[in-house]
């Protein structure tokens, strides 16, 4: 009673409040205590650091990322290339040859000979380019209005077809050996019939 009256403890930063005490928040759970321990522990403190810290784990997500689509994992594709319609796009123009895949050598052959000082030369360059633009187009066009009346027989939706088009032409202008997603299908093969290896 005479005693001396016990000093109030202290209260430590960072300790655990005692229960029916709070301040208005729920007191955390140890795994979620552990998780931000762990993911406290992985950031470097350094802003330095941390950027690199960053600039890794990008770098590897997006290896991740390319090694599942090389595998033929659609759940990692990119939003443009997701869906039924632009999996029958890759499948119909990898299935074809055309003339368009190879447009950006023959264009940069005809450029070069074009700085050769020979009228005759310039008079070839010029019948060519003008061919070679009108070929080009002549393939595109008709590899497109097929890939399009084959998508109105397969999706009627016209919602579902949208952007289909163009997508189908950028496609064709890449080299068959660098498209991705990588081709399914070998040429001449019909897209309703993909294989799982690639020409």
């Amino acid at each position: 009673m005479f005693g001396r009256k016990q000093a109030a403890p202290v209260e430590e930063p960072g300790a655990p409040e005692p229960s029916g005490t709070g301040k208005g928040r729920p007191t955390p759970s140890r795994k979620e205590a552990e998780a931000a321990r762990k993911q406290s522990l992985r950031l470097p403190k350094d802003p330095k650091a941390a950027r690199k810290a960053a600039r890794d784990r990008d770098r590897d997500a997006r290896a991740q990322q390319r090694a599942a689509i090389m595998a033929g994992d659609e759940r990692a594709l990119p939003l443009r290339d997701q869906g039924p319609v632009r999996r029958y796009v890759r499948d119909f123009v990898d299935s074809r040859f055309t003339i368009a895949e190879y447009f950006i050598f023959v264009a940069l052959a005809v450029l070069v000979m074009g700085f050769i000082p020979n009228p005759v030369v310039q008079l070839a360059v010029s019948i060519s380019w003008m061919a070679l633009i009108a070929i080009v187009a002549f393939d595109e066009i008709f590899l497109l209005v097929r890939l399009n009346s084959a998508l109105r027989k397969r999706f009627p939706d016209k919602a579902e077809r949208k952007g289909a088009m163009w997508y189908a032409g950028l496609r064709t202008l890449q080299l068959r050996r660098f498209r991705l997603p990588p081709p399914r299908v070998r040429r001449g093969e019909t897209p309703e019939e993909p294989r799982t290896h690639r020409a």
